[in-house]
């Protein structure tokens, strides 16, 4: 302000320092400006950065969210199929047993009615046979023993009394008896062979849906066991990568909320730079301009600059 003062006044001052001055506050202007040029161009770069990484990482937090929520539906759902599967297993086996104890009950009642069977049959046979001695003699089919026994007798000379006598008659009426009797002994026999027929048939249908039921279940059990056991290791797997989103989704979350925390230092250290760059730019280019000006009067380019200011601070 001193040599500003002496060359209005008219007298020869060296401004060379002034000059200086106004250059070096002219150059600090500038540098001022671009360290805030560089700043806003690092903030805004910054923030664009963390936004992006912010961003991203929301969407990885929400896509492991999804997949482990998913995961948790899907091992849910598999314990449940592996629940029926080995309750289905259980159910299996106990109609398998149940199966087969009914079948050897019904083979024990088929074999004890073919013993009853054939022993009446057997029994019916003797009578029939012991009938046919007396009133059907060609019938009549002598027992090894006792035809053994006739030679013995016919040997020794001993032999059997003929049957008293009888009257056409009488003779007659017990043939008659003998042939109903007979003809009755013949139908029970019949109705036994067709018992006996009929059971064996059912018992061979039995024995064949029951061998059908049993291959039937061991293959069912085998198919079931596979998936149980397929079912168990996806069980495993999903748990596992349930397991391993769970940690991830903890690391990203952790992460995103140190990006948070950053961008929020980002806000402290530029929003009031990014606020009032171009005030302050704005400001500094006047600053830049005025110390320009004032460079050329000092330098000699116009004077009446100086005169005309001069005049104003003097009220002229």
């Amino acid at each position: 302000m001193n040599f500003l003062a002496l060359a209005l006044q008219g007298k020869k001052v060296n401004f060379t320092k002034v000059i200086k001055m106004i250059d070096d506050m002219t150059a600090n202007l500038k540098v001022e400006q671009q360290d805030d040029n560089d700043k806003k161009e690092y903030c805004n770069m910054q923030f664009d950065t963390a936004d992006d990484k912010k961003k991203g990482l929301e969407r990885s937090v929400s896509n492991l969210e999804k997949s482990i929520e998913k995961a948790k539906e899907g091992v849910a759902t598999l314990a449940g199929e592996i629940k029926a599967l080995e309750e289905g297993t259980i159910a299996l086996d106990k109609s398998v047993a149940e199966a087969t104890e009914q079948r050897k009950e019904e083979n024990a009642d088929y074999t004890e009615l073919i013993a009853s069977d054939a022993a009446a049959k057997e029994l019916l046979g003797f009578a029939k046979n012991r009938l046919n001695k007396f009133y059907n003699p060609k019938l009549y089919k002598a027992p090894a023993s006792a035809v053994l026994a006739d030679v013995s007798a016919h040997n020794a000379g001993r032999v059997a009394p003929p049957p008293p006598p009888a009257t056409a008659a009488a003779f007659s009426k017990k043939s008659e008896e003998s042939n109903g009797v007979i003809a009755m002994i013949d139908t029970m026999i019949g109705d036994l062979t067709k018992e006996m027929t009929e059971a064996k048939a059912t018992e061979n249908n039995a024995q064949s849906d029951y061998e059908k039921t049993m291959t039937d279940s061991a293959e069912k059990r085998a198919t079931d066991t596979k998936s149980l056991a397929d079912k168990q290791k996806a069980k495993a797997e999903m748990a596992a990568d349930m397991e391993a989103n769970t940690e991830e989704k903890a690391a990203t979350t952790k992460t995103l909320m140190a990006t948070l925390e950053y961008i929020q230092s980002l806000h402290a250290e530029c929003d009031w730079l990014i606020q009032y760059f171009e005030v302050r730019k704005e400001a500094r280019t006047g600053e830049i301009d005025s110390l320009a000006n004032a460079k050329a009067v000092l330098s000699g380019a116009d004077f009446s600059l100086l005169e005309t200011g001069h005049r104003s601070l003097r009220g002229a």
